[in-house]
């Protein structure tokens, strides 16, 4: 855990100017928002949560890091800011590379406009809930509301709360509050008693630590950010009640948007044709480059057919001694005059296409209309030789 270092300065934070020297402001590296953030990341990657949402998600930074995850297949963010979600939500759209090299699941992030005291029945069901600097923002009324909705009524597996730690604040020059918008900032004892109270009223319990480890010397205050991470008992989504199942909308969707992945036909599709034609290229020059070889080195011999070549010189790559094995017991590619066949079980062979579908009949449907088969669909085939291939002779 990185800690707080002191530095002079003659600002202080929130963005209230004055001449505040000889006392110190506090720097963290890496900055706070970016540790907070950071541990979210770390017990996404600890528990591989199918279904995120992130309450109060503002400028949506955190949900942007946590759509790289291969395990969330859900993302959702709620806030009560309609214009801050409008100006952000372009930050959550599929990059050009992620539709070259898909997700291997599904994925849809959408965003509310909502208080997170509102009941809404699209959020329930979920693995994690994040309420990263939320809860001191709610007034009396709303916090008082906010347990029985997220934990009583959403009831989401885990739930993570952080919120600042009001023993750290007089380390900050000449500040009461960090943000002119919060309603309270609690102690470590404040905050974990209500943490306590609520993990016993709706059956989770609840861990204590933290973000932002103070400076030498005032070790006693904590950290600067206090969290809790609340889970369910039994570790299990409790089965929504029939109340629950009653559909509640009241949110109101601001942006959504879905990221190509290979459980949707067309994309995998696009990438399996893709990489086939690319082995079947690499195998073709293989093959054409055996034959230079042979002629060249040793000139033909009296029984040579156009068979295969050794398999080493058609791998192409690094693989396994598994991989190899595998490989070499598969039907080999072969020549019948100008055509070059290359056993669909021999393509799916090689990694990267057995892991793209290893069914040799769905390879065969998805394929059929964009590569030329053998009249028994059991082969690609392709001319061996191209006007576009490199050839000694044309020097």
């Amino acid at each position: 855990m990185e800690m707080a270092e002191n530095i002079p300065c003659n600002s202080v934070v929130g963005g209230n100017f004055k001449e505040v020297c000889p006392e110190k402001v506090i720097r963290f590296k890496p900055p706070l928002y970016k540790q907070r953030y950071q541990f979210v990341r770390d017990l996404v990657d600890r528990h591989e949560p199918k279904k995120v949402a992130d309450l109060g998600c503002g400028d949506t930074k955190l949900l942007k890091l946590l759509k790289i995850y291969p395990c969330i297949q859900l993302l959702v963010g709620v806030d009560i800011n309609e214009e801050k979600l409008h100006s952000n939500g372009h930050r959550l759209s599929p990059y050009l590379g992620e539709f070259v090299k898909p997700r291997d699941l599904d994925l849809t992030v959408t965003l509310y406009h909502g208080s997170v005291v509102e009941r809404d029945s699209r959020l329930l069901g979920f693995d994690l809930i994040t309420c990263i600097e939320l809860i001191e923002h709610l007034d009396s009324d709303d916090l008082a509301r906010f347990p029985d909705v997220v934990f009583g009524y959403l009831s989401p597996a885990m739930v993570v709360i952080s919120t600042p730690n009001a023993e750290f604040n007089p380390l900050f020059p000449t500040v009461t509050l960090r943000d002119a918008d919060h309603k309270f900032e609690w102690s470590r004892m404040e905050f974990q008693t209500w943490a306590l109270h609520v993990a016993n009223c709706y059956n989770y319990h609840v861990e204590f630590t933290g973000v932002g480890a103070p400076p030498a010397g005032s070790e006693h205050v904590g950290y600067c950010t206090q969290i809790g991470v609340f889970t369910k008992n039994g570790g299990k989504l409790s089965k929504p009640s029939v109340s629950q199942q009653c559909d509640q909308h009241v949110y109101k969707p601001v942006y959504t948007t879905s990221y190509p992945s290979l459980q949707q036909e067309k994309v995998l599709k696009f990438v399996l044709v893709g990489e086939l034609l690319i082995q079947v290229d690499r195998l073709r020059l293989r093959y054409q480059r055996m034959l230079r070889d042979r002629e060249k080195d040793q000139g033909p011999k009296p029984g040579d057919t156009d068979s295969c070549p050794a398999p080493h010189l058609l791998l192409g790559a690094v693989f396994t001694e598994a991989e190899k094995a595998r490989i070499e017991s598969s039907p080999k590619p072969f020549c019948e005059g100008e055509k070059f066949y290359i056993p669909l079980q021999r393509l799916l062979t090689y990694p990267k296409l057995h892991r793209l579908c290893a069914d040799e009949d769905r390879v065969r449907s998805l394929i059929a209309d964009s590569v030329c088969l053998s009249s028994d669909g059991s082969a690609v085939v392709v001319d061996l030789h191209n006007s576009w291939d490199y050839r000694p002779e044309d020097n």
